[in-house]
């Protein structure tokens, strides 16, 4: 059997799903093309991922109504299943006959409860069974006992499962007439929600949530959070559901009138054998309907496509200006950096402040902050980045392929960049100032935690750029629900760079056609060899390890040769970062000698004031270790032996390393 797990998540919960994690009970509806197979049998592989997820929502604690479609269409199958072993021969000869749709549900409804107890009976769940009609809710008093009856089902942690009697309906046409308190299994999943007072309702459609057309037109785009006033009068929507009587716009009826009267309605996929409890744990899965959806967005806001389009026109005006106007640029973006400096540190701090309440780790609190020098030292930079070389229009290679006829190599910018990166804020000056200088338009999506940081610093970056060239040349993008949008834009956006851990750089990969240029995560290395100077050695490991423990090239491993553990120095190393507020954690050899805790793997990035220390034969075996275990990011070695550091120079294969030997020779090397 699956196993899940439903934690809550700030940092993977957007804010306008943040209500999840006060959800206690939640209302599920299954439609019939859930239910059922396109044949019209049961689909008894999605019935038991749905009653498998039910089982981990209850054990958890959850309180769960289901409602499900399906009876109707599965009583027809085997109706006709039925009239054909009656026929004669003559019959056969002349198939065409209709079904009455209550005789269907009065069969269906019996097979259909049948399963659903087999299957909660295997997993040690039990369901009740409750069938009715629109009816039944005209009366109070069976409104209150309803209401007190699931109440009392509830505690015991049974299940209840509704559906529409449709056998006695006493509706004049089941399959057309929408009169009364509901008129078919999504409204009345959106009555009881609200009946039984329930904190969510998800409804399982066999599409992945409402669209802005039909799903099967590739330019029709999931809407992520339904808002009425924008997207009332822009859906298109396509065929009604292929068996049931409903279909999405029997959903997005139920699903507006529930969450405009309180309850919060998602629309997602009952396909996939996991989405109510990705639901749960506040992923941006399926179509969101809230009341207050119209707060969280802008009916007026950019789209992804709009604001990568605009990207481009301006790319395109910015390459056609001289070197020297674009270099004015960044020198105008310098100065109203620090010309508001005074503003962008009140955002800043406010960014601070929200992550420490929030109780954020103290290492993403750091990456956060723009200390004091910050404005000043990225301003440095960026003139210093306009005084560097023009690097568009130069000639890389030239090749006389005839006599009259040369070809030349030059380079060029690439277009459209879209820059995911993390909570630094100061990335995103860097960054932007690189695209600018470089000519590229660029779309950027920091992380939430400095949202206040970002947006003044974009505003004040933009403003600086002239009208000529325009300040949509850099979009910056406020929303998650916006990357996917933007990760199908491969005919506009010319290169994705997502700079976070290696499971950003894999989805991303694995969602879009747009080249990606990835990274490894950071875990670094200095290796102090025997012949090392013992007090630069300490220098560099206690800088490497306290400057910026939250840089990405910041130490995560210190490797010592066996010769240094038998002298002071290890000691005293590892007492002077201990005294820094280091926590330290050894390899198998380290924690024996030194009596350190055993670090649980030397793949970790700690990203904070913590590392682990090892103890290495030589050079070599100092190489094999970051072979097996780094991420080939940056590495050090501190020698005096020259032949050992060109043993370390050739051995690893680091995008950036340091070699550093007596008399302070530095080799390096960056790909």
């Amino acid at each position: 059997m699956r196993q899940w797990y439903c934690p809550f998540s700030e940092d993977s919960m957007e804010s306008d799903r943040g209500f999840i994690k006060h959800v206690k009970r939640l209302v599920v509806k299954v439609g019939t093309a859930v239910v059922t197979r396109s044949d019209g049998r049961l689909a008894v592989g999605r019935l038991g991922a749905l009653c498998e997820q039910l089982k981990e929502l209850n054990t958890q604690g959850y309180e769960i109504v289901l409602v499900t479609s399906g009876a109707v269409g599965l009583g027809r199958q085997r109706l006709r299943y039925r009239k054909l072993v009656n026929s004669s021969l003559a019959d056969l000869q002349n198939p065409q006959f209709e079904l009455d749709g209550k005789a269907c549900a009065a069969v269906g409804q019996s097979s259909l409860m049948a399963l659903y107890d087999t299957l909660f009976g295997q997993l040690d769940v039990t369901s009740s069974q409750h069938l009715v009609t629109d009816n039944d809710f005209r009366s109070g008093s069976f409104r209150k006992q309803l209401s007190e009856t699931v109440k009392s089902l509830l505690a015991l942690k049974v299940i209840p499962i509704f559906n529409e009697n449709d056998a006695v309906s006493t509706r004049r046409a089941p399959y057309e007439d929408s009169s009364g308190i509901f008129w078919d299994n999504d409204s009345l999943a959106g009555l009881l929600a609200l009946e039984l007072q329930a904190d969510l309702l998800v409804m399982l459609s066999d599409v992945e949530g409402l669209y802005s057309g039909p799903p099967s037109d590739p330019n029709s785009k999931l809407i992520h959070t339904y808002i009425k006033e924008k997207h009332q009068g822009e859906i298109t929507f396509g065929d009604k559901s292929r068996l049931g009587r409903g279909g999405m716009t029997a959903k997005v009826n139920a699903a507006v009138c529930a969450a405009y009267a309180g309850i919060p309605v998602v629309i997602t996929s009952g396909y996939a054998t996991d989405n109510i409890i990705k639901v749960l744990q506040g992923e941006r899965i399926g179509t969101l309907f809230h009341q207050d959806a119209h707060l969280w967005t802008s009916v007026k806001e950019v789209g992804a496509r709009e604001m990568a389009v605009a990207a481009r026109e301006c790319s395109r005006r910015l390459q056609a200006m001289h070197s020297e106007d674009r270099r004015k640029i960044l020198l105008d973006i310098a100065d109203a950096l620090e010309a508001n400096e005074s503003l962008i540190k009140v955002e800043n701090e406010a960014d601070v402040a929200a992550a420490q309440d929030a109780g954020y780790e103290k290492s993403l609190v750091a990456r956060l902050a723009l200390k004091p020098g910050k404005i000043a030292g990225l301003a440095k930079s960026i003139r210093i980045l306009a005084d560097m070389e023009e690097p568009i229009g130069r000639v890389l290679k030239r090749t006389e392929l005839a006599d009259g006829l040369v070809l030349e190599k030059t380079s060029c910018p690439l277009g459209v960049l879209l820059v995911v990166f993390e909570s630094r804020p100061d990335a995103l000056v860097q960054i932007a100032s690189l695209a600018i200088r470089s000519g590229n338009g660029l779309l950027l999506k920091g992380g939430r935690e400095a949202k206040r940081s970002n947006a003044i610093l974009h505003k004040v970056i933009t403003s600086a750029i002239p009208d000529n060239v325009g300040g949509k040349l850099i979009g910056l993008v406020t929303s998650r629900e916006d990357i996917p949008d933007l990760l199908k834009l491969d005919d506009v956006i010319d290169l994705a760079i997502p700079r976070g851990s290696n499971k950003l750089v894999s989805q991303i990969k694995d969602s879009t056609k747009i080249p990606v240029l990835g990274h490894a995560d950071g875990i670094c290395h200095v290796y102090v060899d025997k012949s090392a100077k013992v007090d630069m050695a300490r220098h560099i490991v206690l800088d490497a390890k306290i400057d910026y423990p939250a840089a990405c090239n910041a130490m995560e491993t210190l490797l010592v040769h066996k010769d240094l553990a038998s002298n002071s120095f290890l000691n005293e190393i590892i007492m002077e970062l201990q005294h820094e507020g280091v926590t330290l954690y050894g390899g198998p050899r380290a924690s024996s000698l030194l009596n350190l805790p055993e670090a649980h793997s030397f793949h970790h990035e700690y990203n904070s004031m913590a590392c682990t220390v090892e103890i290495v034969d030589d050079v070599q075996a100092a190489i094999d270790h970051m072979h097996q275990h780094g991420s080939s990011h940056t590495d050090c070695i501190v020698t005096e032996n020259h032949e050992v550091a060109e043993t370390f120079l050739h051995g690893v294969d680091s995008l950036f390393f340091l070699t550093i030997f007596y008399p302070m020779h530095c080799f390096y090397r960056l790909e």
